[in-house]
């Protein structure tokens, strides 16, 4: 231990912990997938944040530990971004900066039974409140939010139709808070034990709320998926073998059929051909099929990303603009102070345009969709809002291939667990070179995943549901309440600060010998 604090006292060694500490939460995410890690991995870096010496000291510990867990949770825009991916791990890491003083605030030191209860709810909700702070389109999106962690948890993904992918977040922190307690003070384990308990107690509630309910009637639905096509000419190869694939599911019964993003790399309208060819795919399948356009718009200036309902007569008029874009890979945010990311990496040489609003698609008989485009799948509350305008399946057309041998498509696959959870709805993931996937109303897989290795058109049998999740309704309430929270314990402690300094000091009064005499209370 002594060896250790020695090492420890050097300011850049002590980082260095921090941010392998920080990073440590990775690994219960796709492709490591180690979910159950994600209970304590927050463990040493509380630890190290409790023993720092000073304030600012835990400051410095938070900011190298949200630099080390941004770093290497996207580490896979390294060679997309090179230098510049440090430098967005650094702008996004000093968001735990705030949150290393609390966690020292609250835990330092030998802390009392009450500090310990103040930080089964205060740690998590500055977590909390950091996660919502970042998922904001312009800092990155809610792309690795700590409950996401657990969508292969049934008890997580029921917590998710309640409160979100932010209510998993919240009790695994606060779980995390529970076990450094039992670690490090051993006099304070009654708190900590009811912090445990009170987790499980949660968990186990989320099985009473109300759940959607499958309808009994279910929706065939195609993925095809190209895969990996690169070189010159590569928009019409790609378009040729996703129209042979197409091809294949003539005959299956099927009800729709979803292409990946960028599947078409030419507007419509500028290739009348293109529109006849995906016509007369709608015609020998007998199904409508949603594609994804990637291209400059021949009716309105700029390049759009758009969902194109295709029938057997060509468009359908339902189409989706792209409304949240992927920062420098889409746009690149306040180029004219951070354009010069395009000259160290492949950051957007021309921003695309956005879309204005949701749209649900109308396919027949009753089915209704919801599309979402890419990473717009990270985020919550879009397919809470589609749920809410009647969509009865959420589709996402997404394409990782630029990070194929990363953990990117696993991890982006994953989220339509979450999604699918949280609304009561069935979600459909099609990617243009893997993975795609597709989730049941209650978040659980249905069927395969074609993974960043096929090239195949796949039909999946979807049941349909009915109802509304308490996330649905209420929306995301866990945030809300985690700000709430915050507000009260910094007004209870500027309160306190305040009797403090207004407590009168009464000098001692001393006897005849010089002895002081101590006041009663």
């Amino acid at each position: 231990m002594r060896n250790l604090g020695h090492h420890l006292a050097s300011p850049w060694r002590r980082s260095a912990v921090a941010a392998v500490a920080g990073a440590l939460p990775v690994l219960a995410f796709p492709a490591p997938n180690l979910w159950w890690i994600a209970y304590v991995a927050l463990v040493p870096w509380l630890l190290l944040i409790r023993t720092a010496p000073t304030g600012r000291r835990a400051v410095f510990d938070g900011w190298w530990g949200g630099f080390g867990f941004m770093l290497v949770m996207h580490h896979w825009l390294l060679p997309s971004l090179h230098v510049f991916t440090f430098v967005l791990a650094a702008l996004l890491g000093a968001l735990w900066a705030p949150w290393g003083w609390l966690v020292r605030r609250t835990l330092g030191g030998s802390p009392s039974g009450r500090r310990v209860a103040a930080a089964l709810l205060v740690v998590p909700s500055g977590w909390l409140t950091i996660e919502l702070i970042r998922s904001w389109q312009g800092l990155g999106g809610p792309w690795g939010v700590l409950g996401a962690s657990q969508w292969r948890v049934e008890a997580a993904l029921r917590l998710a139709s309640v409160g979100g992918v932010w209510l998993p977040s919240f009790l695994v922190v606060a779980l995390n808070v529970a076990v450094a307690v039992l670690v490090a003070e051993r006099r304070a384990r009654v708190p900590a034990v009811a912090g445990l308990v009170a987790v499980a107690a949660a968990g186990s509630a989320a099985w009473a709320a109300p759940r959607p309910e499958q309808t009994g009637e279910r929706t065939r639905i195609a993925l095809v998926q190209p895969g990996v096509i690169a070189g010159p000419d590569s928009a019409d190869r790609r378009f040729d073998r996703e129209e042979r694939l197409t091809r294949e599911l003539a005959g299956q019964d099927v009800d729709l059929v979803v292409w990946g993003e960028s599947s078409v790399g030419f507007d419509l309208g500028d290739r009348p051909d293109l529109a006849r060819r995906l016509a007369a795919l709608s015609r020998e399948t007998d199904a409508e099929i949603l594609v994804n356009v990637d291209a400059r718009r021949s009716d309105r200036p700029g390049i759009y990303k758009s969902s194109v309902l295709i029938g057997p007569d060509g468009p359908t008029g339902d189409r989706y603009d792209k409304m949240r874009l992927v920062p420098f890979g889409e746009y690149v945010p306040a180029r004219s102070l951070l354009g010069w990311a395009t000259s160290v990496g492949k950051a957007a040489g021309e921003d695309r345009r956005r879309g204005s609003e949701q749209v649900v698609m109308d396919v027949g008989d009753g089915l209704r969709i919801g599309p979402m485009v890419c990473f717009e799948t990270a985020f919550p509350d879009m397919s809470r809002h589609l749920v809410q305008d009647g969509a009865g399946v959420l589709l996402a057309q997404s394409s990782t291939s630029t990070f194929q041998r990363s953990w990117a498509p696993e991890q982006h696959a994953s989220l339509a667990a979450l999604r699918a959870a949280e609304t009561g709805r069935p979600m459909v993931h099609a990617t243009l070179t893997g993975v795609s996937a597709v989730y049941g109303a209650d978040g659980g897989r249905i069927g395969p995943w074609l993974g960043t290795d096929a090239s195949a058109a796949h039909v999946y049998e979807v049941p349909l549901a009915r109802g509304t999740t308490l996330y649905v309704r209420f929306g995301d309430w866990p945030p809300q309440a985690a700000l709430v929270v915050l507000a009260v314990y910094g007004a209870v402690g500027l309160v306190r600060s305040r009797r403090g300094a207004r407590r009168p000091l009464v000098p001692p009064v001393r006897t005849a010998h010089g002895s002081p005499v101590r006041h009663g209370r």
